[in-house]
């Protein structure tokens, strides 16, 4: 493995003309099917580079590489990337543009031809995610890799504004929903920054929110994080209603979801998007203590 290059502000990175020329090279046009929105200014890369706080040691993992921009990014900082991409023929582009690009740095990276969804292993144990992620699966994608990699200790993922929002959402927001709770059973996210429009080929129609996590240890329960979920699934299923009335068919009936609401120290009255993870925990602990 070859040291990432000590100056990564004065190595070149992708920008428009760059870019084009790559897609052009392999007749690929971005889809809205696969999300692609490649980004074409170099200073944005640096800066969220900076704000994923990647150790010179840590391998990242990164879904999505696209063309490369992100990548030649991460791979001035990193010990080492894993790049998980799904389309085929942007996966055989990617080592040529870092042999290009960065030729003492080509044993750095494992590209991984696959969907980020239906990965379990990788070749190089990752502990940070950094990540463009496409829209329209970017909650499923971060809480599967946050299952199944446990050695991801922390991570920086690009994603639609409005859903960077609903992902750091607190109980009580007016965004707070299934993918803050679930999120915060793995981590601890925040935004960390807005990215416009004009930084992407094509250019989307909204901003870009930039979410940074820290893992941290799920609620202590004898339940499980699959029996956690469901109760959030339910709760969620019909948020305007009472937790004692949306817990209903996952309790057995409205009596008794009242019953392991009061278990758990939570009103029945209340309604689900005001209560944090903990406590989703110990309405699960209360069903599964009652049927043991």
């Amino acid at each position: 493995m070859t040291s990432p290059h000590p100056t990564p502000a004065t190595q070149p990175l992708l920008g428009a003309t760059e870019i084009r020329r790559l897609a052009e090279e392999i007749g690929v046009r971005p889809t809205k099917t696969l999300g692609q929105n490649f980004v074409i200014d170099g200073n944005t890369i640096r800066r969220i580079v900076a704000a994923a706080g990647v150790d010179p040691s840590e391998t990242v993992l990164e879904v999505g590489p696209g063309l490369g921009s992100l990548t030649l990014g991460l791979l001035d900082v990193a010990a080492r990337v894993v790049a998980v991409e799904i389309d085929p023929v942007l996966a055989a582009k990617l080592p040529d543009t870092i042999a290009a690009f960065r030729p003492l740095l080509t044993g750095n990276i494992d590209v991984v031809l696959s969907d980020a969804m239906r990965i379990t292993e990788l070749p190089a144990e990752p502990t940070a995610l950094v990540a463009n992620l496409p829209y329209n699966v970017a909650v499923p994608v971060v809480l599967h890799l946050l299952e199944h990699f446990p050695s991801l200790r922390h991570g920086l993922v690009m994603v639609q504004d409005e859903v960077a929002d609903r992902m750091v959402a607190g109980p009580g927001s007016k965004t707070y929903g299934v993918p803050s709770v679930k999120g915060a059973w793995y981590s601890q996210m925040r935004k960390a920054g807005v990215i416009g429009t004009n930084v992407f080929w094509p250019a989307p129609k909204i901003n870009s929110g930039l979410v940074a996590f820290t893992r941290r240890e799920p609620p202590v329960t004898q339940a499980s994080r699959e029996q956690v979920f469901a109760v959030i699934d339910a709760a969620f299923a019909q948020r305007r209603k009472t937790l004692r009335a949306a817990l209903a068919g996952w309790a057995g009936g409205a009596a008794e979801a009242e019953v392991f609401l009061r278990q758990a120290g939570i009103d029945p009255t209340a309604r689900g998007e005001v209560i944090d993870v903990a406590a989703y925990a110990r309405i699960a602990e209360a069903k599964l203590m009652a049927t043991a």
